[in-house]
């Protein structure tokens, strides 16, 4: 397995990753008012994300609104909000794994072997988080730009990627990576061919056929 120090490496880039996938999921700016065409002088700043949409005035001002129904949102902001939440739950379970297997603990220190799996299993639990995320924030961003290029769009009804989904495409490489590190396993050295010796026969001993 993984040296200590690869794991600590790991586990703590895995860990920044968490945070940043549950900072992006909070964030309100999933997507940004464009300022194309007519667009581009305007005294407010449009940001919708997967929980509220906010305006913000030119005087500073910020007005948000939670959504009203649940079933009434766009089916790609709804799965985009079951992907990130089942990331984040991944994330919080790959955590408790991760650290009991981790070799700078003394959790099963006194079993090696189990110790080394659970490691592995923490890794490549923290992997699956990451492509959930990177899968949400990547349809969520697809979709803005299916919008954006549709020339059936009015102009200042388009919108463009927010600071959220480049948090969450971030911060998703950053668990991907840290669980890799977390579960890459190293073969161990083959001590080699053991010689096997014959018995030796009791003295005085006698063969029958």
């Amino acid at each position: 397995m993984a040296n200590a120090g690869v794991q600590l490496l790991g586990f703590i880039l895995a860990l920044i990753g968490c945070f940043g996938v549950i900072a992006a999921t909070i964030m309100v700016q999933w997507k940004a008012s464009a300022y194309v065409g007519d667009n581009i002088i305007t005294a407010q700043a449009m940001y919708e994300g997967l929980w509220q949409t906010c305006a913000s005035q030119s005087t500073g001002q910020v007005q948000c609104k939670v959504y009203d129904s649940l079933l009434q949102l766009p089916g790609n902001v709804q799965g985009t909000r079951g992907l990130m939440v089942s990331s984040i739950v991944l994330c919080f379970i790959s955590i408790l794994v991760a650290v009991m297997g981790m070799k700078c603990t003394t959790v099963m220190s006194d079993s090696p072997e189990l110790k080394d799996k659970v490691a592995l299993s923490g890794g490549i639990i923290f992997i699956l988080a990451g492509l959930l995320a990177l899968a949400g924030t990547s349809w969520f961003g697809s979709n803005i730009a299916k919008e954006f290029y549709n020339p059936f769009t009015p102009t200042n009804s388009r919108y463009e990627f927010g600071s959220a989904l480049y948090v969450g495409w971030a911060s998703a490489i950053l668990v991907i990576i840290g669980g890799a590190f977390l579960s890459c396993h190293c073969p161990k050295q083959d001590a080699g061919p053991t010689q096997r010796y014959p018995q030796p026969h009791p003295v005085g001993g006698k063969n029958y056929v």
